[in-house]
């Protein structure tokens, strides 16, 4: 790689690396078309009895074979402690001593217990890719889209700008904190006319 090409992919943005062009208030814009997120509330489906969890996968099944260009997407919404209990069972192998072991024991067993409690805390989402609609027809197009998901017996709701936001903090960074997403690091602290 030259120097003016490691130069040019220094200087690219955040959304360029991630092969966003814009986030809308409706979708997110790249350049193999325009991605809109219907997000999907979860159902406990430990809860159903085998015939209503057969029911809900037929639903989704008819959701995803009605539309052809359907992606789908889980996420965790909540922090993974993954990397946390992978430290704790490395150190456990390495430690001598017997209290220092049950003290990391301890604590793997507690992350597991977060992590339980932790379990419904998934965010679910269709994808549709648009390619080449026109402007106007496109939320006639995603109403009949979110029409179809609710009249299958899921609760959806289409994804706002803010919510496109949370959910590439959460898949890229896993900030699940924030508040609201700016558009710019300290955005919050321009302030406008001075």
């Amino acid at each position: 790689m030259s120097k003016k090409q490691k130069k040019d992919k220094a200087a690219r943005s955040t959304r360029q690396l991630m092969g966003i062009e814009e986030i809308k208030d409706y979708c997110i814009a790249t350049r193999m078309g325009n991605l809109v997120f219907f997000i999907i509330k979860p159902t406990n489906i430990s809860v159903l009895p085998d015939s209503s969890i057969s029911a809900r996968i037929y639903a989704l099944l008819n959701v995803v074979k009605g539309q052809a260009e359907i992606e789908m997407l889980a996420l965790n919404s909540k922090e993974s402690f993954e990397r946390n209990k992978d430290f704790y069972r490395e150190r456990l192998s390495q430690e001598e001593l017997p209290a220092v072991r049950r003290l990391l024991e301890q604590d793997s067993k507690h992350l597991d217990r977060i992590q339980v409690l932790m379990a419904s805390s998934r965010e679910f989402y269709i994808i549709i890719r648009l390619r080449g609609e026109q402007e106007s027809d496109v939320f006639s197009y995603l109403s009949r889209i979110e029409q179809n998901i609710n009249d299958n017996g899921f609760t959806t709701r289409r994804a706002t700008e803010q919510d496109l936001k949370k959910m590439l903090g959460v898949y890229f960074e896993q900030n699940v904190t924030t508040e609201k997403f700016e558009d710019f690091d300290g955005d919050r602290w321009v302030i406008v006319g001075e």
